[in-house]
């Protein structure tokens, strides 16, 4: 099957969804090429950025299950 290298931006305001959050992108490890968190203290956020590549039904369904949580906002860009 064909894949996709996709980033991935995640924003969480919530930090109730963090455990949901790497929950998800455990399922997805055999995909996913890096990650990368930072805490942004002064404004309350964490920022999280995922390399992946997957087959694009992988990548919606990741991006589409994140963006559900509560306090989760989510990008992808594509190549």
């Amino acid at each position: 099957m064909e894949t996709r290298i996709a980033a991935i931006s995640i924003i969480v305001t919530d930090p109730e969804s963090v455990e949901q959050i790497n929950l998800l992108l455990h399922e997805c490890r055999d995909y996913i090429i890096g990650r990368m968190g930072i805490p942004y203290h002064k404004r309350n956020v964490n920022i999280i950025s995922v390399a992946i590549d997957a087959p694009q039904n992988i990548i919606n369904t990741l991006t589409g299950k994140l963006g559900r949580l509560n306090g989760v906002h989510v990008k992808a860009a594509f190549v």
